[in-house]
């Protein structure tokens, strides 16, 4: 067996209505004292958190809320955020919403207890120094940012840049899928493929590939696949909701180990560019991806097949395309767009998308096969 090395959060709690007691489920295991909750303004003003913050309050916490976050959060706005989160001090942060609520949170805990720029921490084992204590609790079921090494950051008008370092991992997650039931049926379909996207490029990934990462990816993928239909359909399923919020976690905790490729590549610049949500750009690409990826990854792809889709038959070719058969016809099945052109997008703007993918290196090292400019192009022209 070759060697590999895996690295997770060392704890994580699942219980659906946890965050109603979030107060004292912090105190055992942290010393109480001023917390510094990162959110973004509407899930603050949805409700969602009053009963987490009461909790906290009652428990004899000193809370503060940030709610600055903005989705793909500017370079700008981070260094904001920790500065107000300075301002007053804190003991611990705790991030609570979507992927980059999280990764602002991870960011704060960085910047607060450590004198390091910002600007030097872009790339992989740049952050020197250490964090506050960090909680990280997710209110959907997509990014796996609660499992994961890694802050995304818009570090200019169209571009993203990644900082991934084990300091980022948090000291807890906390999983309540109560806190997902409300998710519109949109955004549950993105993130829900996000996830399913970190478990088969993980699975996948050229780099760092390894047993404890393939068997988180398939059971992440079970988990996902046999729910993402039942969610969009009833988002009120609990039972479904909360394997939806372990499959995304476990597809993290995969991801985190062996790296993502070119769905993320590709998928970055049409959120740069057009602002569009991370979990739906990638959605938009997985599957001109994987078919540009089948020459390299066809076993890669039967293996998954044979563990999703009991009784696959044929060869490794048959069992691939039956493996992508199926996810077309499950993508298609929750009823998002998925044509770039069903989202702003120009047939004229391919060229500079595929210019901006070819700038991710950081995850085009990982893909199955090489992927040129050209390729870029043609996969872009593909999901068009």
């Amino acid at each position: 067996m070759n060697p590999f090395s895996f690295r997770t959060v060392p704890h994580v709690l699942m219980e659906a209505g946890v965050a109603r007691r979030l107060g004292e489920v912090l105190a055992q295991r942290f010393a109480v004292g001023r917390v510094c909750v990162v959110t973004d303004a509407p899930l603050y003003r949805s409700g969602l958190l009053d009963a987490a913050l009461a909790s906290l309050k009652a428990g004899g916490w000193q809370v503060q809320v940030v709610s600055d976050v903005q989705a793909d959060p500017p370079e700008h706005v981070v260094e904001a955020i920790c500065a107000q989160a300075q301002s007053q001090g804190t003991d611990l942060v705790l991030g609570f919403g979507g992927g980059s609520s999280m990764d602002v949170a991870k960011l704060v805990a960085i910047r607060l207890g450590s004198d390091q720029p910002l600007q030097e921490m872009y790339g992989v084992d740049k952050v020197r120094g250490e964090r506050l204590p960090l909680v990280l609790v997710p209110t959907t079921a997509g990014t796996g940012s609660e499992v994961t090494p890694i802050s995304i950051v818009t570090t200019g008008a169209t571009t993203k840049s990644g900082i991934v370092s084990r300091q980022l991992y948090g000291d807890m997650a906390i999983l309540d899928a109560e806190l997902t039931l409300g998710l519109p049926a949109p955004i549950t379909a993105a993130t829900g493929i996000d996830a399913m996207v970190h478990a088969i490029e993980a699975y996948t990934s050229k780099r760092l590939k390894n047993p404890l990462s393939d068997h988180l990816a398939v059971l992440a993928l079970r988990l996902l696949m046999g729910n993402l239909v039942k969610v969009c359909e009833n988002g009120q399923d609990l039972q479904a909701r909360s394997a939806m919020l372990l499959g995304s976690m476990l597809a993290g905790q995969a991801f985190a180990n062996a790296p993502v490729a070119a769905v993320h590549a590709l998928a970055y610049p049409l959120g740069g560019r057009f602002h569009l949500p991370h979990g739906l750009t990638n959605a938009l690409v997985l599957l001109p991806v994987m078919e540009f990826n089948l020459p390299a990854a066809a076993a890669s792809y039967a293996q998954l097949a044979r563990e999703v889709l009991p009784g696959v038959q044929g060869d490794h070719a048959a069992q691939a395309n039956a493996f992508l058969g199926h996810l077309r016809e499950l993508i298609a099945a929750t009823r998002l767009p998925l044509r770039l052109r069903d989202h702003g997008v120009k047939e004229t703007d391919i060229p500079q998308l595929a210019a901006d993918a070819m700038l991710q290196t950081r995850l085009l090292v990982n893909n199955p096969r090489d992927v040129g400019e050209a390729d870029a192009v043609a996969i872009y022209q593909q999901a068009y």
